[in-house]
């Protein structure tokens, strides 16, 4: 269907899976040229994916509808569309792709979890955050098939359970010895990027180059007065993350090119030791390996020249040197993302081997962190004392994706202890708000009346109606790394189906019906990638072959016609 011809059809009737097939076509030749170094073909394939229909209504369609965030208004007032107004917006987003000029992003401070500081978000207008989303999908696919191996935040296919395993291998496999860790964060990350070195570094065609220019340069609206952009991404626009990965890309190379190869340690000259550090980096943290203190302080002067070139610097109070075994300043260990890294000594018969099946003297481990422990009981402790008037099944219905999610989080690694003491510290919780309740009755009576004995053991719940979940009953299972250069872009459909099924952010209920469905949504036909959003529902009658039954579909799905459910489509890449 050409731009000009008239729309013959409402938003609940778009052919969805025609659009998707249409742009992910294009997104994997763009993928394709990028990994073989044709500049001229990534850019005509961008021009063409930026003045597609189909890209615009997805576009629309993320922003105004499948995005979480959708009720948070910028400065045109705009939380929402009518079904009338997304059509128009795509119309014109198609008709106009590269805008001249982008209107000022609204100020909005959220608390930072934990602690007193505040995170300033930058809210664009609903326009524009939907043209980010299209320019998103051209540069993504470019970048992807650029970005290191050992980067991992805000990718598609990737999260922080691939960097934490990362970790845990290059700690446990390469030299199997003790090593020094600089683990540091960069300050303001998102607040003080060069807008000339991201640009340059973006190195995009003209009007594409433009139009992230504009959005760089928009201006910020706080508290009724208009303050100028100077440098920064707004951290709430659709395409900052990717900027943001842009302009750090290049830092872990830089880092370990200046170092050799290997070197030869104490004048031996017949076993080279590799001495290339190892870093990796998840947004704006980072964490750098290496068996020697001075090639750590050396990488660490490397870093801070690096990033002072895309203005940029570590933070001070986050950046310590430490290391995996010994004490260092007062530190052993580190911890990254949640997770605490540690080696402890060992005797022989219980420490790690090394590659020649010899002992070496220490283990490693990898557990939540103290301050990820004492948020997660800080939260269920928040929940339990706004609920103290509650009837029983709805603390339960409050407590339990609390408890589900922490406990999914930490369940690829070593956290079956830790989560039998939560388990006890959120007992104690709720017993002293069952005794709030009852302060006049015996234990026996209170216990018999909140909490359910069985086969399991004391369950606290309401037989028939909740049942609250214990971090204890969570399964340990490690995760599996996501191989270096796969990417979302390259067609391997089964592959990512695969993960999808077997990741520990995802709940069990939807690994299985993922599993069960391999990985597409029997609605549409189509794959399911990351950043959907899903919902299970009992589809009576709507889906040949799963009368009764639940099934994984699309959120957006759920608001076609019925008549065209079916499950007979072939998926299409």
């Amino acid at each position: 269907m050409n731009t000009s011809e008239k729309m013959m059809y409402g938003w609940n009737t778009v052919p969805w899976r025609k659009l998707e097939r249409n742009v992910y076509k294009l997104q994997k030749r763009i993928y394709q040229a990028s990994r073989r170094g044709d500049v001229k073909a990534v850019h005509e394939l961008q021009r063409l994916l930026m003045k597609s229909r189909s890209a615009a209504f997805l576009a629309v369609r993320r922003v105004a509808q499948d995005n979480k965030g959708k009720r948070t208004a910028a400065i045109d007032g705009l939380a929402s569309l009518s079904k009338k107004k997304k059509l128009k917006l795509a119309q014109k987003i198609m008709s106009e792709p590269y805008m001249p000029k982008a209107k000022p992003v609204r100020r909005v401070w959220i608390p930072k979890p934990g602690k007193d500081e505040q995170r300033p978000l930058g809210i664009p207008v609903m326009e524009d955050r939907a043209r980010q989303a299209l320019a998103k999908m051209a540069l993504e696919p470019e970048w992807e098939a650029k970005f290191e191996p050992t980067s991992f935040g805000f990718r598609p296919g990737r999260s922080c359970h691939d960097a934490v395993e990362t970790i845990y291998r290059y700690i446990r496999y390469m030299r199997t010895v003790p090593k020094y860790v600089l683990d540091a964060d960069i300050a303001g990350c998102f607040d003080h990027i060069n807008h000339k070195a991201l640009l340059d570094k973006l190195g995009t065609f003209p009007s594409l180059r433009r139009t992230v220019r504009t959005w760089l340069k928009a201006g910020i609206f706080d508290g009724g007065t208009l303050f100028p952009t100077t440098e920064g991404t707004p951290q709430g626009g659709v395409i900052s993350p990717l900027l943001a990965n842009i302009a750090l890309h290049g830092f872990s190379a830089s880092v370990r090119d200046t170092f050799q190869t290997t070197k030869y340690l104490n004048g031996r000259c017949e076993s080279p030791t590799k001495w290339k550090p190892v870093v990796i980096r998840y947004a704006d943290d980072f964490v750098i390996l290496h068996p020697d203190l001075d090639a750590i302080k050396q990488a660490k002067q490397i870093a801070a020249k690096w990033l002072k070139g895309m203005g940029l610097d570590m933070k001070p109070s986050k950046t310590r040197i430490t290391h995996t075994l010994w004490e260092v300043d007062g530190n052993v260990g580190f911890d990254f993302l949640g997770f605490n890294f540690r080696q402890y000594p060992r005797g022989k018969n219980h420490c790690m081997k090394n590659t020649n099946g010899k002992p070496v003297g220490f283990t490693i481990s990898v557990r939540p962190s103290s301050k990820s422990q004492k948020q997660f009981l800080r939260k269920v402790r928040d929940i339990v004392r706004r609920n103290q008037n509650s009837y029983q099944p709805k603390l339960i219905w409050l407590l339990n994706p609390v408890i589900r999610g922490w406990g999914n989080y930490f369940s690829s690694v070593v956290s079956k202890d830790i989560f039998g003491k939560m388990d006890t510290l959120i007992y104690q919780k709720l017993w002293a708000w069952a005794k709030r309740r009852h302060s006049n009755k015996k234990h026996r009576w209170v216990a018999h009346k909140y909490w359910l004995s069985g086969g399991q053991g004391w369950r606290f719940g309401k037989k028939g109606v909740a049942v609250l979940h214990k971090l204890s009953d969570i399964p340990i299972r490690r995760h599996i790394v996501v191989q270096k250069h796969r990417s979302p872009y390259d067609g391997d459909a089964i592959y990512w189906s695969t993960r999808m099924g077997r990741h520990p952010e995802m709940p069990w209920s939807f690994a299985r019906l993922l599993k069960e469905q391999r990985g597409c949504c029997p609605h549409c036909g189509l794959f399911f990638k990351h950043g959907d959003q899903m919902i299970a529902q009992h589809l009576r009658g709507r889906i040949i072959g799963r009368i009764g039954k639940a099934v994984l579909i699309h959120k957006h799905c759920q608001l076609l016609p019925i008549n065209e459910a079916r499950n007979d489509n072939t998926p299409f890449y």
